[in-house]
């Protein structure tokens, strides 16, 4: 999957600058302002990534690049909830879902692999599912956005709202950076936005139904994901 514009892709080293301006410029803006830049420097060549535990990131991009590309991970693990999620934004907003399978279908990572890699090797099952499969779809973009927040977790502390993704090549902005999860959840219900119906139900971050599960009061939000193991990322996002 690619960016939907002919428009010739502008070099690394020119993104990298446009990067570097961005977070120059943007370092304390609002997000509708940092959505608004970046409908603005990267019209077509513009991608949201989304996990489909909130619409958030899609409803405020959209709002100034209607049409915008939006990118689901369909890893073949999702809970019926995540993609109930999924059809609700393709429904109710300005967006185009594409969804962005692995090159093997989850029984035939079971054959190549073994059964229940997610549990043997959770990196190896991200990496094949997920980080793999995004690399691809980005091919052709020249900025995507995401919804890292910096109140999540101590290792997305120093998220930036805008930066250069030397693993992809591309400009990475990050709008929602200095957001709460109350700022989320109030955007969310202002606009009426599509959310996961499991956050409500004791999942604060939602990932593959193997791998996460409810967080009880006062436990770090994404202690849920890969509990008992020591990952605490996908390897998207570093």
């Amino acid at each position: 999957m690619t960016a939907q514009s002919t428009t010739t892709r502008r070099p690394s080293a020119q993104l990298a600058q446009i990067a570097a301006e961005g977070a120059r410029l943007l370092a304390d803006a609002p997000a509708e302002e940092v959505a608004a830049w970046a409908a603005a420097t990267f019209p077509g060549t513009l991608a949201v990534a989304c996990s489909m535990a909130d619409a958030v990131v899609p409803h405020l991009l959209s709002r100034h690049a209607p049409g915008v590309d939006v990118i689901f991970l369909d890893t073949g693990y999702h809970f019926a909830e995540t993609l109930g999620a999924r059809a609700q934004v393709e429904l109710d907003l300005p967006v185009r879902v594409l969804d962005v399978r692995p090159t093997l279908t989850v029984a035939e990572q079971d054959l190549a692999h073994g059964p229940r890699l997610y549990a043997r090797d959770p990196a190896q099952c991200c990496r094949i599912r997920k980080v793999e499969p995004l690399r691809a779809a980005l091919a052709g973009y020249e900025a995507w956005a995401s919804g890292l927040r910096r109140a999540e977790s101590p290792a997305r502390a120093g998220t930036p709202v805008v930066a250069f993704d030397e693993r992809h090549g591309l400009v990475k902005i990050n709008p929602l950076a200095a957001w709460s999860s109350d700022d989320v959840a109030s955007y969310a219900a202002r606009h009426s936005v599509p959310v996961n119906l499991l956050l409500s139900e004791g999942y604060p971050s939602i990932g593959c139904a193997p791998c996460t599960r409810p967080v009880a009061p006062g436990e770090d939000p994404r202690s849920g994901r890969w509990a008992g193991s020591a990952k605490t990322e996908c390897g998207i996002h570093g």
